[in-house]
């Protein structure tokens, strides 16, 4: 089994209503995916910062989530906007904008599509939303999510594919895409 997992919606929950046991074993969880996030998003050495004061603002204000199917969503943009606030701090500390040899070497979207991701997924059922965010954000295989979500590698095909289907359909993308 991979090291990508997920926090239980009954860890959740508890840790939602003021469990210190639950909401350490989510922070635990959690952790490591916003790890690779951060490391996507931020300036190199600005993802392990990112990453703790996420993990601390989850830790104070996870009492206020509304909806604990909406916290895998909630969780990764505050990563993203510590990540833009350790930016313009840089920027602000050395008087220079932030260059392209301190960031990392992916391609960034635009911001816009990264609000329009979050909002559909937050709107896809918690299935739909769980198997996108294993296989595309942590790149789990088939075979691997096949065990960890305790499915035959064909109903994990079918159920990725519904997914995907399901967020094109509500961004409104060409469904010819991949």
């Amino acid at each position: 089994m991979s090291g990508a997992a997920i926090a239980s919606i009954e860890d959740l929950m508890a840790a939602r209503a003021g469990d210190a046991a639950a909401l350490q074993r989510v922070l635990a969880i959690s952790r490591q995916n916003l790890r690779r996030y951060a490391e996507y998003h931020c300036v190199v050495n600005d993802a392990e910062d990112a990453v703790q004061e996420s993990l601390l603002l989850v830790s104070r204000r996870i009492g206020d989530l509304r909806a604990v199917e909406a916290f895998a969503s909630w969780l990764f943009r505050i990563v993203k906007r510590e990540c833009n606030r350790l930016k313009r701090g840089l920027r602000l500390l050395t008087g220079e904008a932030v260059t392209e040899d301190l960031l990392p070497p992916i391609h960034f979207e635009p911001v816009e599509l990264g609000h329009d991701v979050a909002r559909v997924l937050e709107t896809l059922p918690a299935h739909y939303r769980q198997i996108l965010l294993l296989r595309d954000l942590e790149g789990m295989t088939i075979e691997e999510l096949a065990e960890q979500l305790q499915l035959t590698p064909q109903a994990v095909k079918s159920r990725l594919h519904r997914a995907r289907a399901l967020a094109r359909e509500y961004l409104g993308a060409d469904p010819t895409l991949p």
